[in-house]
């Protein structure tokens, strides 16, 4: 009988090659096959936060799940938003009406450009 073990378990940190500039607790997206980068606006392949500052080619960990400090983008965040990928790797409050991927949830409150604790969905 075959057998199975995961890659990684769930709150595991990941290493993967950066693709871009990055630095530390950018919320990143997937770039390539093994690659990441700062996440893009409404992004919809978030895989979690840097650890620390990378440039492109550098090998980078990357925290998923569980509560990272994430930068707020314009407009900043209020606790108990759900958040969506701002620009360049930061976050946003998803508005009524507006269709973005979630995630995850503002525990605290930051106005832009100062870090937010957020509940990470993934």
């Amino acid at each position: 009988m075959a057998e199975y073990l995961p890659l990684y378990k769930p709150g595991q940190s990941v290493v993967y090659t950066a693709s871009a500039t990055i630095t530390a607790g950018q919320l990143l997206e997937v770039t390539g096959s093994g690659t990441v980068g700062p996440a893009g606006a409404a992004s919809t392949k978030c895989v979690g936060v840097a650890a620390f500052d990378a440039v492109s080619g550098d090998r980078v960990t990357i925290h998923a799940g569980g509560v990272q400090k994430i930068v707020a983008g314009t407009g900043g965040v209020t606790a108990g938003d759900v958040v969506a990928a701002g620009a360049a790797g930061t976050v946003v409050a998803i508005g009524a009406g507006t269709f973005a991927t979630k995630i995850g949830i503002a525990l605290t409150t930051a106005a832009a450009d100062a870090a937010a604790e957020i509940q990470m969905d993934r």
